[in-house]
Formats: C-alpha cells, structure tokens, sequence
C-alpha cells in the first residue's frame, strides 16, 4: 500500500488498541478516523502493566518518558489466608515476570491519555458514535454510523473491545469466539483507610479472591473480587443489582476484609462485572475488516498482558498496512508476525489462575509453597511470553 499513502482507514474504538493503531498509520501517511461510543476518552480503571516486547512500542512512539512519569511503583504483593493471616508477600515481578527498573505500571486512563494525545490534532476522532452497519465490498467498505451519517472507507479495523461489536458485524456472534476461563470478577473502589501503599493484598479461599490494591499513595483502593463459577451467570450482566447480589452471596461467608468490601460495593458507583474469558479467532481478518487489540484476541485479565499485546498488535498491523502491496498480503504479514506471541501470551491466563485464584485446597497450598520460593510459575511463563516477539523494522 505504500504506493497509495492516502488511502483510508476507519478505526473503531479510542481505548488503547484503536489510538495506538491510529498513531502508526497517520505516521505511515494513512487518513485515519477513530469512532468511540463514549463522550470522550475514558480515564480511571485499573492499573495497567507494560511490559517486555510493549515498552519497544511505546519507546519507538516517543511516550516512554510521559508514561515512566506516571509509573505507579508497585513493590509489594502480600498473600494472606481466609482469616487474614499472612501467607507471604513477593515482589511484582515474581507474579508477572516482568523486569524490576524497566517495565512500567500506569494507570490505564493514563496510557489512553497519552496515546490519545499523540495523534489528536492530527487524527478525526468522531465521538458519542459508534458503527451500525458494514458493507464490505471490492471498491471499499461502507459504513452508517449510529449518528446517522454515512461514509465509505478503504478499510475498517475493530479495536473496540472484547465484546466488540464491529466484530460481531464482521464475523458473527461473540459466542462463536468467546472462550470463558469459569471465573466471573467484579471491580470498584474505596478508600483507602488501611494505609496501604504501593502495595497489593490477595486473599483467598479456594475458588475465590479478593484484592485491595494501592496505585501509589493514593487515598482510593482498587478491589478486585473473583470467584469460580462453571457457567457464565448470562442474567446478570445487564442488571448491577443483581451483580451486587451475586458477588454479596459468594463472598457471604468471608472473612479478613470481606465484609467491608462487599458494604463498600454494594455503595460503589463505579463496580464493573464480567465473565473472565478470551476471544480466540480462526483468523483476524475477512474482506476489508481487520480486528485489533481485545477485539481480536483478549487474553482476560489474569494474563496480566491484555494492553501490551494490543500495543504490539497495534504496532505490527499498521507496519505491514504501510510495506504491503495490498491489504489482503498485509492482513496475512500481521498475522504471520503477531500470533505465536499473541498465543503465548494468551496462555499466561492458565499460569494467572494458578496463582491468582487457585480453585482447589490441593491448588491454593501449592501456590502457598510457591510463595516461599525464588519465583512463582506464572513468573518464569512471563518472562518468556513478555518479549517473545522481537519487533521488525518497518519504513518510517
């Protein structure tokens, strides 16, 4: 395409995928425009890690020193049993095998911002809108917006989600793709009147978990409550009264600070519920329609990797838009390129389970022993996963 440098594209969502391809292909001399849903860029949300292969990425866009500026530090993860006793406490890095001194952790409305700010004067962005129909045909593809406009565009890329919706007009309905790991999470914040700083406290029981979890010094914790369950409670997810309910009733019997969470939940004007799962694609790409980030392929949260393969993704798909001769030899090159690491990561989940939430008595002691030595096993899996890609080098 780089004897076409015009040509242009449509992206769907401004999280982290959709800005971060966004800010490549206007490098690469691309006419972009970005739709997000939301009002503007969204701020807050949980703490995010970049790591590995992503911190060349975020390196090479020139934003390493605006995000080390917001390196939230972490230094401590401390375990403690069903009645609050501690079990053990580990440096980050043992959890996640990322690199102590180079990876960093920032708040993810932080990472949004600043890939926001990088292509926002020179980038359409299109707000409080959102794709409702695709015709992919030879010449382009076709697009009506829910506000009500139509335009034609050389290509579309969805990068709007884990329950994407461009995905779903692409290539059909979610459940054909989505694969639930029998977890469910629920995340909101409080105050922080525990002192914690810097520092994560886990506990579980088997089956469940709940983290309080301080960013810094701020005065908010974030709390993260999961919990096993072999099918996805579908009535649910609509309904926050009775996602309260839900978690209220798994978590009745708990100790330690369990109480006082679910007390400050059921107040929360913030809570998010989903189903722990990923999304697994025969392919990323049909027609004209690409996909990116966690609308291609979410590895859930417990991965620990869910922005830093978008951040690669994001950068290995605008590469080969901008060397390959046409879209169908560059939707293959990224492809080729990104999906080994992207499945490496993707299995990082299993190795997070373990260690975040064992679901067993048998699992949890395991995990426990684990704490007393050199690192846990999901930390060697990182450390492979992280950097399993070296990034190419491509023109511009």
């Amino acid at each position: 395409m780089s004897g076409s440098p015009r040509r242009s594209v449509l992206v769907s969502g401004a999280s982290i995928a959709g800005p971060a391809l966004a800010h490549w292909l206007h490098r690469y001399g691309f006419e972009v425009t970005v739709v997000e849903k939301a009002a503007t860029v969204r701020g807050g949300g949980y703490p995010i890690d970049i790591r590995g292969t992503a911190m060349d990425v975020v390196d090479r866009m020139g934003l390493l020193p605006r995000l080390r500026d917001a390196h939230i530090d972490s230094r401590k993860i401390t375990f403690v049993d069903a009645a609050g006793h501690s079990v053990g406490s580990v440096r980050p890095e043992a959890l996640t095998g990322g690199v102590e001194g180079r990876d960093i952790e920032v708040p993810r409305g932080d990472l949004a911002f600043a890939l926001y700010d990088s292509v926002r004067d020179e980038v359409e962005f299109l707000f409080d809108d959102s794709i409702a129909t695709l015709d992919d045909h030879a010449a382009g593809v076709d697009v009506t917006f829910r506000g009500g406009s139509r335009r034609t565009f050389d290509l579309v890329v969805g990068a709007d989600g884990i329950h994407s919706h461009t995905r779903g007009l692409a290539f059909g309905p979610e459940e054909k793709y989505h694969r639930y790991l029998g977890h469910c999470f629920m995340g909101f914040t409080l105050p922080n009147d525990r002192g914690l700083s810097h520092e994560a406290v886990l506990w579980n029981t088997p089956g469940r978990s709940a983290t309080l979890y301080a960013a810094g010094d701020s005065d908010r914790l974030f709390a993260l409550m999961a919990f096993a369950a072999p099918e996805p409670p579908s009535g649910t997810f609509r309904d926050p009264a009775a996602q309260r309910e839900l978690v209220a009733s798994v978590f009745a019997d708990g100790g330690w600070e369990i109480p006082r969470m679910i007390e400050a939940m059921r107040g929360a004007d913030d809570i998010f519920f989903d189903a722990a799962g990923q999304i697994q694609l025969p392919r990323w790409s049909t027609g004209r329609v690409a996909l990116a980030g966690d609308a291609a392929h979410a590895p859930s949260f417990f991965s620990g990797q869910g922005s830093s393969i978008s951040l690669v993704g994001a950068y290995v798909l605008a590469g080969e838009l901008a060397t390959a001769p046409d879209h169908r030899t560059a939707f293959a090159g990224y492809e080729e390129r990104a999906r080994a690491f992207v499945e490496t990561n993707q299995a990082l989940a299993l190795h997070g389970l373990a260690a975040i939430a064992p679901g067993t008595a048998e699992e949890l002691a395991r995990r426990d022993r684990a704490l007393l030595g050199p690192s846990l096993e999901s930390g060697d899996a990182g450390r492979i996963a992280n950097s399993a890609l070296e990034l190419p080098g491509y023109p511009g």
